[in-house]
């Protein structure tokens, strides 16, 4: 089934494509995967008889306890995720694990005695056992010994759940929501639509011109003109790139590929850089240069999605804005990762937290690392360069539930919390950001860098690039090669096309997970690209606090309000070297809430999801010593150190008493023992055992789900080509006039949210390439 798309034109001017429909993939999966992935899904999340005692009178409880998976068509949806957009190294085990349990021998080694019968042949596959066997089977593999069987229902269980609750019908409706007390897209977002298409046309003392101008950038946001649609006619897309001032050159049949292709682009476009990236690395770059008078040409792999476009809906934002539609792990499933891949980087769906360079990671990678930029004017006025850029402050006017908590426990118990510097207004109320920023107060690259680019007139961006090689040649007598541009690739009308950006400087500004990938795609042999990539790995506990009056209103719901607006230092120091861990709140929408939360039987997972609205979540973010490594596009490998289990404890056991403090009823933790405790009802000794019990859980070896959302130190910044892969300017050792600006260049994990972090050494990295723009020009 294609994707829905609409065009919106004005008067015959360029069409931009929006977002379109949650994106149905074709599933190939044969019929015996099939049978045992139906099996699983409705294992997971079976039909059951109504429990009003989970949600009160709620009209929706009697549609959710009822249905099953199979029953919304979650198991062919999830096919087709298996068989088209995931791309995980392991996937392979998961159907061979699928077909296994359509046999009898298979369904035998995977489950053991449970599978035994007293009829012919003495042995059910696992679609024919009933559902209490089945669920011993699924809670059976949470705890394994073995590692694949633990792999295997974590990654059936988040697929599952995840997909149940994201799904949309004809309405962008699920048939949940209803029953955990859940919208869908932001209500405010859905009025405030309706008001701009009611609105439109009407006078406010504008000419026409001025109108449909106006009602461009509302509708397709701040980039529009800026916005190269490659989807279009190749003699459009060229006539498009001419009149910008790029010089194109069209290809034929007897054009001679350029240096390092083996066949021939359909065509070339000639500027000053090229900046593969447009997150808060690529975007500062590509503002910086084209606001300077370059040419600068913008590829960005992801779509655009800007204020009236987006949709708000969890599963079709995460398809559409995430890289690898948000379902991306290392290889042994340890640690699940969310990466931004669309126009604005991570910086379009982060939680807006922009928190200066800590001084002890400066006095660290300045004076350990002999970096003196980080030392420097430069860099101190970077970040406040940065900062002004996007408007950060500190003020907020109302917390939603989640801070509220925190802030609340913290106080209680006398803990340092702060409040959190954010790229966006004090009274900005919204938990919809992580899918995009509705209203464009959240100051990403899509709303400051990158509007410079485009208000430059030296710009362009061009978004679904797929840049797969950076082109590069060596001059006569010299040992250095130097970069000449970017090979990149896009769909049209159902084929491939490749062309190439010829440039004067190249930037790669892919993030973490994607940048030392197309280094070595590019044939670059530094050994450290790829190597010391930290994660910041997040553990989690949650808190109910029922609808009972108090400092947390009734209204108050846990996906609401500013996503970040408080964090605690509490244990951000514990080896006194700037090593431990912060506390913070996430954005936890059903999807992500679902496949988090510890599954023990579809009966237990559904009440748990009924309390969604109320139940906090707070989170402890490490700064870990250990590192894993980008290995390919779909391989990671990372193992989480003792030392950083042992903060990741310690900020878990504050978590506890904070819930605690704050007045949650029922506490617990995401281990997949499911292990909670009623707090009102247990005395003090109950709770410090459940505590200490629960606080000194392994993390590691799946026991617990781990995520990320900070990827950093990939491609690390050094003064030693033998140790690192650019230099203090950003540039590769190895080629000439190839530059990093991105959070790979990291030395360390950094310990707090990088963006504004990722911006100040970007911002200064930009000051080299001109410098090296100015050489050039110059010779």
């Amino acid at each position: 089934m294609q994707k829905e798309e609409t065009l919106i034109d004005f008067g015959g001017e360029e069409s931009l494509l929006c977002g379109g429909e949650q994106l149905l993939y074709i599933n190939s999966l044969s019929s015996r995967e099939m049978e045992s992935l139906t099996a699983i899904c409705d294992t997971f999340l079976p039909s059951l008889d109504v429990d009003i005692s989970a949600a009160g009178d709620d009209t929706g409880v009697a549609d959710f306890f009822g249905s099953s998976a199979s029953m919304t068509g979650t198991p062919e949806r999830l096919g087709g995720l298996m068989s088209e957009r995931l791309n995980h190294p392991k996937k392979w085990l998961i159907r061979m694990a699928l077909w296994m349990l359509s046999t009898y021998i298979g369904t035998l080694i995977l489950c053991g005695r449970r599978c035994l019968s007293t009829d012919f042949p003495f042995v059910l596959t696992f679609s024919q056992l009933p559902q209490q066997k089945k669920e011993e089977i699924l809670r059976s593999w949470s705890t394994s010994c073995f590692h694949l069987l633990r792999m295997l229902f974590k990654a059936m269980k988040l697929l599952t759940l995840v997909i149940f609750f994201t799904q949309v019908d004809e309405k962008n409706e699920n048939l949940s929501w209803k029953a955990i007390g859940y919208p869908g897209p932001d209500p405010d977002f859905k009025t405030q639509k309706g008001q701009r298409y009611k609105q439109n046309g009407e006078g406010n003392g504008k000419s026409k011109d001025e109108h449909v101008i106006d009602e461009k950038e509302e509708l397709l946001g701040p980039l529009y003109r800026g916005i190269i649609n490659l989807k279009h006619p190749r003699e459009a897309v060229v006539d498009d790139l001419r009149r910008r001032g790029f010089p194109v050159s069209v290809c034929t049949k007897n054009t001679k590929p350029p240096a390092g292709l083996s066949n021939c682009p359909s065509f070339i476009i000639h500027c000053d850089a090229v900046v593969v990236g447009s997150g808060s690395g690529g975007g500062v770059v590509g503002g910086v240069l084209a606001t300077a008078g370059y040419k600068v040409i913008v590829l960005e792999k992801g779509n655009y999605f800007a204020r009236s476009n987006l949709s708000l809906l969890e599963g079709p934002s995460m398809d559409q804005m995430y890289l690898c539609g948000g379902m991306f792990a290392t290889d042994d499933m340890g640690v699940a990762m969310l990466a931004g891949s669309t126009v604005g980087g991570g910086s379009a769906i982060n939680w807006s937290a922009s928190i200066k360079t800590p001084h002890h990671v400066l006095d660290e990678w300045s004076n350990q690392y002999d970096l003196e930029l980080f030392d420097s004017k430069l860099y101190r006025e970077a970040m406040d360069v940065v900062c002004n850029k996007m408007g950060v402050q500190s003020e907020v006017l109302e917390e939603g539930l989640n801070n509220a908590v925190l802030r609340k426990g913290c106080q209680e118990l006398g803990y340092p919390v702060n409040n959190i510097p954010r790229n966006s207004t004090a009274d900005h109320y919204c938990g919809w950001c992580c899918l995009g920023c509705k209203d464009g107060r959240k100051k990403g690259t899509s709303e400051t860098w990158l509007v410079d680019l485009v208000d430059s007139g030296n710009g362009a961006i061009l978004p679904g690039c797929d840049a797969f090689k950076v082109l590069n040649r060596r001059k006569n007598g010299r040992d250095r090669k130097r970069a000449t541009g970017i090979a990149f690739q896009f769909e049209c009308k159902g084929r491939k096309e490749i062309c190439v950006v010829e440039s004067r400087v190249t930037v790669i500004a892919c993030g973490a997970l994607s940048t030392p990938t197309l280094l070595k795609r590019s044939g670059l042999k530094n050994p450290n690209i790829g190597k010391n990539l930290h994660l910041h790995p997040v553990t989690m506990a949650w808190g109910y606090f029922p609808n009972n009056p108090g400092f947390l209103r009734v209204e108050k719901k846990s996906f609401e309000g500013g996503i970040m607006t408080a964090m605690s230092t509490v244990v951000a120091n514990l080896d006194k070297c700037g090593y431990g861990a912060v506390l913070q709140t996430p954005s936890l929408h059903p999807g992500m809430f679902s496949g988090l939360m510890p599954w023990l039987s579809g009966a237990d997972i559904k009440r748990r999801m009924c309390r969604f609205s109320r139940t906090a979540h707070l989170f402890a973010l490490a700064r870990d010593r250990g590192s894993g490594t980008v290995n390919s596009p779909n391989s990671i490998s990372y193992k989480l150190e003792s030392g950083d289990e042992h903060n990741l404890q310690k900020g878990l056991e504050k978590i506890l008493r904070i819930l605690n403090a704050a007045g949650a009823e029922e506490i617990g933790t995401h281990h997949n023992k499911g292990n909670s405790i009623n707090a009102k009802e247990a005395t003090s000794d109950e709770f410090e055992k459940f505590v200490k019990e629960e606080s000194s859980r392994p993390l590691r070896n799946l026991s617990a789900p781990i995520s990320s959302a900070h990827q950093m130190g990939s491609c690390r910044m050094g003064v030693d080509p033998r140790e690192s892969v650019v230099n203090q300017m950003g540039e590769t050792w190895e080629i000439e006039g190839l530059f990093i600006a991105d959070a790979s260049v990291f030395p360390t994990a950094l310990g707090v949210n990088p963006m504004v972090t990722v911006q100040a050494i970007s911002y200064c990295t930009a000051q080299s390439v001109l410098e090296f723009l100015r050489r050039k020009k110059s010779k």
